[in-house]
């Protein structure tokens, strides 16, 4: 009797990137599973904005450490603050001078918390870009989402139509935008029960490869695997890098994707 064998990972990865979070006193444990996990990180997100409380030599060398092992790097959710500056234009500039002199590969752009013309926030990915930095669009249902803000408060805010958010991430595929991230928050985080028609509807609009869902809980990323296969991309959390690999590769699971995580091709 053959032994199953793992479906295995694309070599040129388009499909099934892995990007996770981090804060502090996450980095050494990170790369640490990076060197017993091989390939499949393939970015890590300084959450928030917590790289900017790091000494900015000690920030350049974990930048530098992270790029040693094939890793790129992607500020968190700091553009909010910059833009709530006094002269945004000149802020954004530093910043994303800043940005390149430090060794950051991508720069997120969210706006769960501002309200900002769709033109405005095309002119910032174009800036980025013009920067020669990757711009990273954060998009989702909920405003105020990617805080701590209680699920009592975000539902009194209600939700956005998703058709909004779909238009908005076309809108950044034309501005040549490599990856748009999807926000949980409304859809798998904080709501009484799951958006999955939300879900449905990105990936029937969007290109799967242009896109990633934050599923930094293990029931929801193994709800995205069992729905959509292995190759769908993730943000989780440092901790649970172990547990996603492995049931992408179809070696864990719980009951309803254990030994069922499979792919076809030569």
């Amino acid at each position: 009797m053959r032994a199953r064998q793992s479906p295995g990972r694309l070599a040129s990865q388009r499909f099934g990137v892995l990007i996770t979070r981090l804060w502090g006193n996450g980095i050494c444990k990170m790369f640490s599973k990076r060197a017993r996990m091989g390939h499949h990180v393939d970015g890590l997100k300084f959450a928030g904005g917590s790289f900017a409380l790091f000494p900015e030599d000690k920030l350049k060398e974990l930048i530098d450490l992270a790029h040693q092992h094939d890793v790129y790097v992607s500020t968190g959710g700091w553009m909010e603050h910059i833009l709530l500056q006094s002269d945004p234009p000149w802020a954004v500039d530093q910043y994303l001078k800043k940005c390149k002199q430090l060794g950051f590969d991508v720069v997120e752009i969210s706006a769960g918390f501002l309200s900002i013309p769709q033109d405005d926030w095309l002119r910032i990915v174009e800036k980025v870009h013009s920067e020669g930095l990757i711009a990273k669009p954060e998009c989702g249902i909920q405003f105020g989402a990617g805080g701590d803000t209680e699920a009592s408060e975000l539902s009194s805010l209600g939700t956005s139509d998703p058709s909004k958010m779909i238009t908005m991430g076309k809108r950044f595929i034309d501005a040549g935008v490599e990856r748009i991230m999807i926000e949980s928050e409304g859809i798998t985080e904080n709501v009484a029960s799951w958006r999955t028609d939300v879900i449905q509807q990105v990936l029937k609009e969007l290109p799967g490869e242009k896109v990633m869902f934050e599923a930094a809980d293990p029931k929801v990323f193994n709800w995205y695997v069992r729905e959509f296969g292995g190759d769908v991309n993730l943000f989780v959390d440092h901790s649970q890098i172990v547990q996603l690999s492995c049931l992408r590769e179809g070696i864990w699971g719980q009951s309803d994707t254990f030994g069922s995580v499979v792919n076809y091709r030569s």
